[in-house]
């Protein structure tokens, strides 16, 4: 049994699971740990427990030490300097013409490296740029490309529904999300009703997808045949999914009735459009 511990480096970010050795440690406490990136400081998201060794896919990386006022000192210099050469990186990318927009830097704890995360339409050649900021920063240098869902984390933002972007507040990792989901949750299909600030499907399409297909599973569908109080048959067309209520149509007239008042007669069978599996699907 391997004891281990969720360590995450953002407010709002994935989770890093490292071996928890010997230390004591609680939600919330910060640690050094080394990363592929180089010396970091994270923090405790999940409590240490103890796993089976074959449950884990590779060999983890111990927690180093639990961060000393030394460490957070330092930490807390990073994010100054990292501001500052987050411009300075901007002016240099200017100077050389480049379709690149900054949107963030950090440094490694020990500062060996200088990581600036940039998104951009295609294929950036930085390769004048990585000679021009090595110089000007005297350390490592990496430029990381990030898709338009995480850019969105990086900037922040207020979402269609008048919220805080979820990404930001409380959604640690990207799901896929596809057009066929929006689809079942009765949704307009117009991009810029389903479409989040990154330009992309709506993160909460994807988890509020065990909700509707709860409903769905118990209410009439668009489509199907109902037996209403005043209609032995009738088409049901249209569904208010989170009011449980349906539109059905009887002889050129429209009832609106909620769905336990209705009994099914037949249901609808329609044909899976192979555009709504790959269309606008939304991956990590």
């Amino acid at each position: 049994m391997k004891k281990v511990v969720g360590i995450g480096f953002k407010e709002v970010g994935k989770i890093y699971w490292f071996e928890a050795g010997n230390f004591k440690l609680k939600a919330q406490d910060k640690v050094v740990v080394e990363t592929i990136r180089g010396l970091e400081i994270g923090t405790v998201i999940q409590e240490p427990r103890f796993v089976d060794e074959a449950e884990l896919e590779h060999e983890l990386k111990p927690v180093l030490r639990v961060a000393n006022k030394h460490d957070l000192k330092k930490y807390e210099d990073n994010l100054v300097r990292a501001a500052s050469a987050l411009q300075r990186c901007k002016e240099i990318v200017k100077q050389h013409g480049l379709e690149m927009k900054l949107l963030e830097c950090e440094y490694t704890l020990d500062r060996s490296k200088v990581i600036f995360y940039y998104n951009a339409d295609g294929r950036v050649d930085f390769r004048e740029l990585l000679k021009n900021l090595a110089s000007e920063f005297r350390t490592r240098i990496e430029l990381r490309q990030i898709g338009p869902r995480e850019g969105a984390k990086f900037i922040g933002g207020i979402g269609p529904c008048g919220r805080e972007c979820c990404c930001v507040t409380h959604l640690r990792e990207f799901d896929m999300v596809t057009m066929k989901m929006a689809k079942e949750q009765g949704m307009n299909l117009s991009a810029s009703k389903v479409a989040g600030l990154c330009g992309k499907l709506m993160c909460c399409i994807g988890y509020e997808k065990s909700l509707y297909d709860e409903i769905r599973s118990r209410i009439p569908l668009l489509g199907d045949l109902v037996k209403t109080p005043n209609c032995e048959v009738c088409k049901v067309v249209g569904v208010d999914y989170l009011r449980e209520l349906i539109k059905v149509d009887k002889e050129e007239a429209v009832e609106v009735w909620h769905a336990s008042e209705l009994e099914k007669v037949r249901s609808h069978v329609q044909e899976e459009n192979p555009d709504d599996l790959t269309d606008d699907v939304i991956e990590n």
